[in-house]
């Protein structure tokens, strides 16, 4: 039996081996090397002293621009999170109550924005909330003065909400295990009105797709960057465009380093919300 037990052993080592050594090599050694890079002196002329100080992070923290944008990415962030999930959450559950042919054409739809690259949709979204494009035209033609869609905040937003729902929807699809349409007709049963139904019974038993979603979501949208640099026409400050133009423009390299670390930081305590979540969930 323990000679069973080491083979079973062994094997598992031997097929956890090849990704252990795939998570190493583009993972963990990148990441270690963000955090030595973040702990070095820039110099002027961008060049780089090997040193081990915490100079990066100390102005971080002492610096009211880098304080409001970490504020605001993770407010925007949160924003575009919440509204890709009221936009999402009545077509996931739509499809997932529908069969047959028309599911799967419903799927292909949901999934067909993947096959697109997030730069020619963010085009797209220009051509459309341009100032001369079709959504304003149409705005003033009913008489109506709408704000600025583009190169601002509003375009970031709605760019990013859009790139983003299909992947909510998907996340929200995989945690609707717990939906049985025999507890809602139980419910209806004993005179739940279809709002109480929902709020009682449907919303409780999504909560963890509800939380996978919300978690893929904000993940994605914190660490966005081809949408927000062209959409924001850079105007848009978020901690993604503000890694390239230290990394690109100032040739800062340690402060863009730190910067990185510091959205692992945000990626981090989003797990663990996520799986304070999960366990109050159970």
């Amino acid at each position: 039996m323990t000679g069973r037990s080491l083979r079973r052993g062994e094997l598992a080592v031997a097929l956890l081996l090849p990704i252990a050594l795939v998570n190493a090599v583009g993972f963990i050694l990148p990441v270690l090397n963000l955090a030595r890079m973040s702990l070095n002196r820039a110099l002027p002329g961008g060049g780089v002293e090997t040193a081990l100080t915490w100079e990066n992070w100390t102005a971080l923290a002492g610096d009211r621009f880098y304080l409001s944008l970490i504020g605001n990415s993770v407010a925007v962030s949160l924003g575009i999170t919440l509204t890709t999930l009221i936009l999402s959450y009545p077509i996931a559950l739509y499809l997932y109550r529908a069969s047959g042919r028309w599911r799967t054409f419903l799927t292909v739809l949901v999934i067909s924005p993947l096959l697109t690259s997030a730069v020619v949709r963010t085009y797209g979204w220009i051509a459309i909330l341009a100032d001369n494009g079709p959504v304003v035209s149409v705005l003033k033609a009913w008489g109506i003065t709408p704000p600025r869609l583009m190169f601002n905040i509003n375009g970031v937003f709605i760019g990013l909400t859009e790139i983003l729902m299909p992947y909510m929807i998907l996340a929200l699809l995989a945690g609707f295990g717990r939906l049985d349409p025999r507890v809602e007709e139980a419910a209806r049963t004993l005179g739940a009105s279809p709002w109480q139904t929902f709020r009682r019974v449907i919303l409780p038993l999504t909560l963890p797709g509800i939380a996978l979603g919300c978690l893929l979501c904000f993940v994605l949208a914190v660490s966005s960057f081809i949408t927000p640099k062209l959409m924001g026409g850079g105007r848009v400050f978020l901690l993604a465009t503000e890694i390239y133009d230290q990394a690109i423009v100032t040739l800062n390299w340690p402060l863009a380093a730190t910067l990185s670390m510091l959205i692992l930081v945000i990626f981090g305590a989003a797990l663990w919300a996520y799986s304070i979540v999960l366990r109050r969930l159970d």
